[in-house]
């Protein structure tokens, strides 16, 4: 399915279509190989066009354009992605707060 490097890309896209996916992949720090199989993927579900803007032979004169479809997608992960992340924030506060307590305990004991 879809996961944070698709967001992340999505997100750099929105910003930035006149990249390369070797942009993509160094601003995002994952590989060429892994950049390109995420743009296939989101261009495979209609998220992303690709457009020619100039005859390039290297291919190096490409858009990225998010579609409708990819905006109200990139919504749609957001909202999911910052869901997950505070489950995962609420978990980690309540270790924080566990350690917290414990080391009181020991300070005080000491």
């Amino acid at each position: 399915m879809y996961d944070e490097r698709h967001l992340k890309v999505v997100r750099f896209l929105e910003g930035n279509p006149k990249t390369t996916q070797r942009e993509i992949a160094k601003a995002l720090g994952i590989s060429l190989g892994g950049a390109n199989h995420c743009l296939k993927s989101l261009l495979e579900v209609g998220w992303v066009k690709l457009e020619n803007f100039q005859r390039s032979p290297n291919k190096l004169g490409y858009l990225y354009l998010l579609t409708p479809e990819g905006i109200a997608a990139k919504s749609t992960l957001t909202a999911a992605f910052l869901k997950q992340k505070l489950e995962e924030y609420e978990v980690l506060a309540g270790e924080i707060e566990d350690l917290q307590n414990e080391l009181d305990g020991e300070y005080l004991a000491s």
